[in-house]
């Protein structure tokens, strides 16, 4: 009886060390990818054509898809907080690739979440053999919806535009988010131009080798079996401002590279604070949380791209690319509430005198 008493409790514990020793791992590993592999090759990704497709192959091939997905589907099911740790690695590598893939997630979590037939892609999924995209920026915007769903026999038809899709001629499958009344329907969409379905490239000023699109779709019907799931709006509003800590870990990796480009030991507290500020942040402070990272990533390329001079604006360097990631940084899965919160530091400069 003793021994069935303490063996839960070794069992529980070996467990609880293997999970702890396999995030540092994997946190480590990341690490070392982002500063052998994707820094090497971040300025020429960032300008890019095309995505940075053996960049991302290698990610998969390293096991950094699984983070996203559960174990019981093939994934790694990496804890939040490592998880972020992976994001703000990559991010210091190479914001670029860390867009596309990072945008994988949503829908490796989604299916394997799911009840329905979609659930069949989660495997694939979590291993990196599909990989996918997401549509779902447009919910965010005030006024009418700007891609709607249809119901049709069983499954759906998709009107409207999705202005911001990553990594299109990429991806295999796009989770889209359209509108129906007050509910969000989600859904599997291929990954290529049909006579429904119509990209349009965009160019960005920072990371356009993450060749993200504008796609419209005229009719577009969805079978049941590619439907993730629905919910209504305001209640999948307050999920996502509950994961606003996420996208914070970007504008961490960007600063901390510049950081230590400056190589003089600057802003590495501040650093540290903001990083702290965002992990224990409320749902209600999270937008202050974010603001404080974005503007700190500004503050830090911004002294790097001072302290290279004149050549920082005219070469191919860091500096000049580390700078215009932090100005994207700025309004990418920006809120209201972060856009107000970034506009009260900004305004509120003040420059010593004396």
């Amino acid at each position: 009886m003793a021994i069935g008493l303490i063996y839960p409790c070794v069992v529980a514990h070996t467990h609880e060390v293997a999970v702890t020793d396999m995030c540092r791992t994997m946190v480590d590993r990341a690490r070392r990818f982002a500063d052998d592999r994707l820094f090497a090759e971040a300025s020429v990704t960032d300008m890019a054509a095309v995505p940075p497709t053996h960049l991302l192959d290698e990610l998969r091939d390293h096991g950094f898809y699984g983070i996203f997905s559960p174990v019981r589907v093939g994934g790694s099911e990496l804890p939040s907080t490592e998880r972020h740790l992976v994001i703000e690695a990559f991010a210091s590598g190479c914001l670029t690739t860390t867009f596309i893939w990072q945008q994988h997630g949503a829908a490796a979590a989604a299916t394997a979440g799911c009840s329905g037939e979609a659930a069949r892609f989660a495997p694939d999924l979590a291993a990196g053999r599909l990989r996918a995209g997401v549509a779902f920026a447009h919910l965010l915007r005030s006024g009418p919806p700007s891609l709607v769903a249809t119901p049709a026999g069983d499954g759906w038809t998709l009107d409207g535009v999705a202005p911001y899709v990553t990594g299109w001629g990429h991806v295999d499958l796009v989770l889209v988010a359209a509108r129906h009344d007050t509910q969000i329907v989600w859904v599997l969409v291929d990954g290529v131009a049909t006579d429904s379905v119509s990209p349009a490239r965009l160019h960005l000023l920072a990371v356009d080798g993450s060749s993200t699109h504008t796609v419209r779709f005229a009719g577009h019907r969805v079978p049941a079996d590619r439907v993730v799931g629905t919910a209504e709006l305001d209640e999948w509003l307050d999920g996502y401002r509950a994961g606003l800590r996420t996208n914070g870990s970007l504008a961490l990796g960007v600063a901390d590279r510049a950081r230590r480009l400056l190589g003089d030991g600057s802003f590495e507290e501040e650093l540290s604070q903001v990083r702290r500020r965002l992990d224990t942040a409320s749902v209600i402070e999270l937008p202050e949380a974010r603001a404080d990272a974005t503007i700190l990533c500004v503050n830090v390329t911004s002294a790097l791209l001072a302290s290279c001079g004149g050549a920082a604006v005219i070469d191919a360097g860091h500096a000049q690319r580390l700078a215009r990631e932090a100005m994207f940084l700025l309004v990418q899965g920006q809120t209201r509430a972060i856009r107000d919160a970034q506009l009260r530091r900004l305004k509120e400069f003040d420059p010593a005198v004396g």
